[in-house]
Order: C-alpha cells, then structure tokens, then sequence
C-alpha cells in the first residue's frame, strides 16, 4: 500500500529512506520501520490520516515561531535576524531587536517593517566574533504583538588543527587506563598510573597519551562499557588516585582503615586477579573516599581555606548539571542497593523517575552528604586530571592527554534522566548497520537524542557535553564521527536490519565542535571507521577534523597493503583498535579462537577457513613491510620485532599523528573487547595487562617494540615544541 504522508512525515524529521552498506548493496527503509521510529520520537503516523495530520501539526509549529530557535552561522554569514510572521495585515508594524553575548553585555535595536510583509531580517547591532549570543526579537503593531528567542552560535568554521599548534608527524601512547597494572593498589588503572603514562611518553619523546572514555560508569555487572556510560558529562570514580586526594593526610581514620589487616588482604586479590573486578574495586576504594569526604566536609567545606574555596568554584561552575547527576546516584543507591533490575530509573516510583519533581528535591534536601559526596568526588577527579595534564604540559607532550567521547548514554543512565526532553525513552536504540562481519546489524543499546529537539533547545546539551570533553585535553577523540551526520536508529524488539538511519543537524554540530575546539586549543580526531556516508571525508577536511587509519583496513580488494606514502596526512594511524586484537593476538589468530569459542565463528569447518584466510593477510602483510625495508627476511621471529617493524612502517607515513597501543608493546594478546559478544560470552572491558607499568617502562623488548618511532616522529615533536617555546617568549 502506498504510504505517501508517513513518507513525507519521515523524510520532514529526518528518517532517510535509504543507505548503502559496506557490501554496496542499497537498503531501503520500510514503511513499519517508519512508523515504529516516528513513534519513538512522540509522532503518529501509523495510518495516513495521523501522519497527514502530523506533518499539519510540524507545520503549524513552524510557522507560529518569528523566529527559529537555533542557528549556527560562520561570522560572515551572520548577517541579520531572519523572521516570520502569519501577520500581513496592511498596518505598519514595529519591531526591536536585543543581542545579550556571553558577558551579559547587551545590545538593542528597533526599527519598522513595510506593511504586508510577513517575512524578512533585520540586522544585528553588532559585529558578531565566534561565540555564544541570546536574540530576542519583538514584531508587532499597536497591541498586538508576537516575540521570539533565538540561540545565536557564532562559529569559525573550522577546528583546531596541528599547523595551529606547531605539531607535525607527532606520536604517541594509547592506552586503557583501567587494564593499566601501576603502582595503584586497589586492582584497576587511575589518574596515578596515568601519571606514570604521561612521564614515559614524555621520556621517548612522545606527544600525547590516549586513553578510553573516562565517563562515568556504574562500576557493577555489566554496566563496565565505557562507551555505554551513566553518564557522558562527569567520570567515572574508578580513577581516582587515593593516595593522591588532600584528604589522606588528614584523614586517620582513612589511614588506619588502609592500613588494616582485612583491607590490605582484600586489595592484594584485586591487584593480582586477571580481570577488573568493577564491584570489588568500588567497594573499598568508596570506603576510603567517604571517610575522605567527611573529612574535607569538616574541615574544608565552606570555609576559606584553598581546598574549600576550590570545591565551591567548582560547584558554582557545573552548576545544576552536576547536583542532578549527583542526585541520581544518591537515588540509585538509595532505591537499589542490591536490585539489578531496580537500577533501572525508568522502573522507579513515578515521582522519582522526574528528575524536576517535588519528590526528588525532597530527596536531595534529606540525603544532602550523599549528594555532597558524589559532587565532592567529581571536583577530586577534575582535580586530580588537571594536574596530569599539567605534568604532561611539564614533560613536553605537545598534546598531553587525548580522551574519547563516547556516541552515546546508556539508558539506565544519569543523562536520559536529568535531560527527559532531549532523550527517547523507549521503542528505538542506536546501533550499526549489517555488514560483513554482522549480518544482522549491532543493537548498541543506547537511546538517541532527538535531533528536533536538540536544536529546539539551542544545542545546550552538546555545548556542556563537549566542554565537558574537552576540559584538560589537548585532543579528543570522537567516537563515531558519522554519529555527527546520521546513525543507525533499530526499532524495539526488532533485528538491527530492520533500522534505518536518521539525519541529525551536522552543520550545527559541527560548527558548535570547531567553537569549543578553538576555545579549549584541541585537535579534534573522528572515528570515521565502518559504514562511511559518501563525502564524509571531504566535511571533515573542511571543518579540520583528523581522521582514523587502521593498518588492518589499509588495503585492496586483493588483500595487498597500502603503501606507507599511500596514507591520508590529515589522520592519526595505528595498528589497531579496542574492538581488535592486539598485534601479538592478531597474528597468532587468538580472537578467531576466541570468537570460535563464543559461537561467533559456527564451526570447526569456518574456523579452519577463518585462520587461512588470516594466514593470507598475515603474509601479505608481511610483503609489505619487506618491501619497504623496515623488515628483513627471517625477522619476525619474536613479537617485538614483528611489532616495531609495523610501527616503523607507521611512522613512515605522512600522518599528522601515530598512536602506538601500549597492549601491542607489550606483547599482549588478548583483547579488551569481542564486539557484539556480551559479558555472559566474554569478559569485554576488565581484561588487565599481563606486565605491570613499572617493568614495562625498564624492559628491554618494550624498548624493542617501539622501533625507530622515537628517531622518526619524536624529534620533529620537540622542535615544534620548541618553536612553540620561541613564539611564546617572543609575545
């Protein structure tokens, strides 16, 4: 049956109608799944009648605003203050205008409109420069009057780029913090091990350390993926370093607890397991941080000691963000201290699942040290991260540390709670499209945030967010970048082939990334792996995003590998990534056994086809790096050599930036991670380092492994730093 309304409907929000997959196969988008994601977003369409009537409505919306409630414009093509009004009666009409910029400065203009007109611009009173501005505009005539606010973002059009920062062909450490065996002592990395990251990096002449997302978790079961996190605006508590909090020092019941016999025994398991054990980990280094938070709360809070006076600029900065995060996590453990299902906010009583509700201000006012608690360890966390990317700033990386923003929120999480409007709470979930190696898709999990009314909300959310990212980084990582210009939304209930993707407003995203980008001095890099949307390399060129090369997918139809002067220069390279094997595993097939193991691979028969066609790989590989001369033959006799003979390749090419795993110099081999396996099927996200840090920085075959990157890329890094030096005392 033709559906020509829901069609129009869908397309009017944003649903496309069709995409191509990495096969090149072109996939359509029925019309069920039409109407299943117009229902997610509060839209009917299910008959033509209601989808006719839905597009009535949008329209009517639209039409009954004078003004759009967000634009996002270069400064040259800020122009005026476009306008509409259903008013074209024949009287002359007013209008005022009023631009207040980011310093509460406020600038005013008025004139009058030609009768008739029920549309035009009137100009700014101001010469806008990049920046955050509120447009309020009043059009009227006599006692009739129609107004408007309108979100006003100035933006330069372009990121910050590593011609910007002096930075050419730089390298660097990426590394997941939590798997990190450092000299911490409750059994999983932190801020102190990343420390001792910074400093190693900085001693080979490295420009950056690049780590997992470090948003905040809930640290249990299976709520350990940090790219599925609580949260996307605070951190996650797992990383911080005690014996680096203020407090300890003060504190003797904090000591005496340290030092106590059941702890030390307790913490000695967590340290020499295998594994992250999440829960244990939070459990006694909570314990320690509350009794740290009494004491900062008696002798610091409020009062005018520097300590005091720090936490209440941090307070005063984040604002009502960080009180409903801290509230949600006082609630959550309040209402389900050992319920797994209960975790869910969207299973609590009514009045709790409001964010905004009497009952949950009520709440916070009785659990206040609870909730005083949660923000005290996020001013800690801050804290403690900005004096590693201090010290990384001492130790001469031109980046210093270089974090990753996840694509999304889990559902269960504090983001979906404290922003209701911008979120979608059931029927639909953000996931990837069939392809090879998922035929069916991957269902992520994650709810979307509804492209309409992200703008209608003049894009606050993304503002805070990316503030949030970049604060303390001198890169960031954007996790599926194509998430910026549309993704992959999969009904309930429904097999990720039957989703479609939706657009989301990427000119305004975009240019709200290169605003805060240039305000934070950042280099921005997208993970533009996967499904590829054409023309998405040519937007990130324009707007001066780095992209992604893994040496993996660098080659042809044929299998041959890629030319070390064949790769993009505006790109970080590596070896691998988190959803990969590390090098040592990759080459002796462990995540195909693995994989076998779990039912990824059905049977021995694929199995034996799955390690010929590695075999196929591995030596065309190895064709390569001969040919290039950074491996003779008979040389890959041990990991080490195999793995600075890839990085030597590396760093040949004409990439700005080379990221060095500090799993592939270890020689590990299992990885952290099996996509599209859940935690029932294999341990994602907890597997530790076999080495502890310590002995890795001493070892000879570490050494061995980073091959002549340090000769290579490290002292081009210093002489950009020093030239950076120069300019700076020469200002």
């Amino acid at each position: 049956m033709s559906r020509p309304a829901l069609r129009a409907l869908a397309a009017r929000v944003g649903i496309l109608p069709r995409y191509v997959d990495q096969t090149g196969v072109v996939r359509h988008a029925s019309d069920a799944t039409r109407v299943a994601l117009l229902a997610a977003m509060g839209i009917a369409g299910r008959s033509e009648a209601q989808a006719r009537a839905s597009l009535r409505a949008l329209a009517e919306a639209d039409a009954a605003r004078l003004v759009a409630p967000s634009r996002v414009v270069t400064p040259a093509a800020a122009g005026g203050v476009a306008w509409q009004s259903a008013d074209r009666g024949p009287r002359r009409r007013y209008w005022s205008l009023e631009v207040v910029d980011e310093a509460g400065e406020t600038r005013r203009a008025e004139g009058t409109l030609p009768s008739g007109r029920g549309t035009g611009r009137v100009p700014l009173p101001l010469t806008p420069t990049p920046g955050y501005y509120r447009v309020r505009l009043r059009v009227g005539a006599g006692a009739q009057e129609q107004s408007g606010e309108q979100a006003l973002i100035v933006t330069p059009g372009r990121c910050t780029t590593a011609a910007d920062l002096g930075v050419r062909r730089a390298f660097g450490l990426l590394a997941n913090l939590y798997t990190v065996r450092g000299r911490g002592a409750f059994g999983a990395g932190d801020f102190g091990d990343l420390r001792a990251l910074v400093d190693l990096t900085g001693a080979m002449g490295g420009a950056f350390v690049g780590v997992n997302p470090l948003h905040a978790l809930a640290n249990r079961d299976d709520e350990i993926s940090p790219y599925s996190p609580l949260s996307r605006l605070f951190r996650n508590p797992l990383y911080v370093d005690v014996d680096a909090v203020p407090e300890l020092r003060e504190s003797r019941v904090a000591r005496a607890r340290l030092a106590q016999p059941r702890t030390r025994a307790a913490l000695a398991r967590l340290r020499d397991a295998p594994h992250v054990d999440y829960a244990g980990v939070m459990r006694e280094k909570e314990a320690v941080l509350r009794e740290l938070h009494r004491t900062f709360a008696a002798r610091h809070r409020g009062r005018a000691t520097a300590r005091g006076r720090a936490y209440a600029r941090y307070r005063e900065q984040e604002g009502a963000p960080l009180v409903d995060f801290a509230t949600f996590l006082a609630l959550r453990t309040h209402l389900a201290p050992g319920g797994r299902a209960r975790r869910d906010w969207r299973r609590w009583r009514g009045a709790y699942r409001d964010s905004g509700s009497g009952a949950v201000h009520e709440f916070r006012a009785r659990h206040a040290e609870a909730v005083d608690y949660h923000c005290w360890v996020q001013f800690e966390l801050d804290r403690q991260l900005g004096a590693v990317a201090a010290r990384a700033r001492a130790a001469g990386l031109a980046l210093g540390v270089y974090q990753d923003l996840a694509l999304g929120s889990s559902p269960f999480g504090a983001d979906p709670w404290a922003f209701p409007l911008l979120f979608l709470q059931s029927g639909v979930s953000v996931g990837a499209p069939p392809d090879p190696l998922g035929p069916e898709g991957q269902n992520w999990g994650l709810p979307p945030i509804d492209p309409l009314a992200l703008a209608r909300d003049g894009y606050r959310y993304w503002i805070r967010l990316l503030r949030a990212a970049f604060r303390h980084a001198g890169a960031l990582r954007v996790d599926h970048v194509m998430g910026l210009f549309r993704q992959f939304w999969i009904p309930a209930d429904r097999p990720g082939s039957d989703g479609a993707y939706v657009r989301m407003p990427a000119e305004d995203l975009l240019g709200i990334l290169a605003l805060e980008s240039r305000r934070a001095g950042a280099l921005v890099i997208g993970e533009d792996l996967g499904t590829v949307p054409r023309g998405l390399p040519s937007q990130l060129e324009r707007w001066g995003i780095l992209s992604t090369r893994v040496l993996t997918f660098e080659h042809d139809r044929r299998g041959t590998y890629r030319p070390s002067r064949g790769y993009l220069a505006r790109a970080l390279v590596c070896a691998n990534t988190h959803d990969m094997a590390p090098l040592a595993g990759f080459w002796r097939g462990r995540d195909l056994t693995l994989r076998r193991r779990v039912g990824s691979i059905p049977s021995e028969e694929a199995l034996r086809d799955a390690h010929l066609a590695r075999e196929r790989t591995k030596q065309a590989l190895l064709r390569r790096l001969r040919a290039e001369g950074v491996l003779r033959a008979g040389q890959t006799s041990s990991d080490g050599a195999l793995c600075a003979a890839v990085h030597a390749f590396l760093a040949r090419t004409p990439a700005t930036l080379l990221g060095l795993s500090l799993d592939d110099l270890a020689g590990e081999q299992e990885p952290v991670n099996l996509p599209g396996v859940g935690l029932d099927g294999f341990p994602s996200w907890s597997r530790k380092m076999t080495r502890a840090l310590p002995e890795l920085a001493r070892a000879a075959d570490v050494r061995q492994a980073f091959g002549d990157v340090p000769a290579v890329r490290g002292a081009t890094g210093r002489r950009s730093r020093s030239r950076r030096r120069a300019r700076s005392r020469a200002r």
